[in-house]
């Protein structure tokens, strides 16, 4: 779960600035770029983030075990990297092993939004998702619902001619 360079993040704070938001993101440059959006080159050290954003810099599932169960309202999962090799398959955060842990952060009637263009991918969250029991979700929506943020790696995939896919999961009670 990284946030890339943080156009969703930045859409999402702007837009509900009354809810918090927790960015995750490992890579600097994706850090770096979300910040040098936020924060006016001549601002310096001490510089104030939005109220309602927190940066995570480290491995989110790392960040989903430390919160509190039914802590979390929305979930993003969009674009992650596919590791498209079987033998990576277990770096996904889709994972079979994750969706206990991410249902657990999730009260009853949350959502986690999924998108993604990469066909292994689309593949394996068929997969995964048909054999869990935490979720209701329908077919994945073609175009991207509203109240969905782009991205540039959406805009980046469809002028390359990829077909997006879009999960839409709520919690079960």
């Amino acid at each position: 779960m990284g946030f890339g360079a943080g156009e969703h993040a930045l859409a999402t704070i702007r837009t509900w600035p009354e809810v918090g938001l927790i960015a995750c993101e490992v890579f600097e440059n994706g850090v770096a770029s979300l910040l040098s959006s936020l924060l006016p080159e001549k601002s310096g050290p001490g510089a104030d983030l939005p109220r309602n954003l927190r940066l995570w810099t480290a491995d989110a599932r790392d960040l989903i075990r430390l919160l509190p169960a039914a802590s979390i309202r929305r979930l993003f999962l969009l674009f992650p990297d596919p590791w498209p090799k079987a033998r990576h398959a277990k770096r996904r955060f889709l994972h079979p092993a994750n969706l206990a842990e991410v249902a657990r952060i999730l009260g009853p009637g949350a959502e986690w939004r999924l998108a993604t263009d990469d066909p292994v991918h689309q593949a394996w969250a068929g997969e995964v998702l048909a054999g869990q029991e935490f979720f209701t979700f329908a077919a994945p929506a073609a175009e991207r619902p509203a109240g969905w943020p782009a991205t540039r790696y959406e805009a980046k995939a469809r002028a390359a001619g990829r077909p997006v896919l879009y999960w839409r999961l709520i919690r079960r009670g």
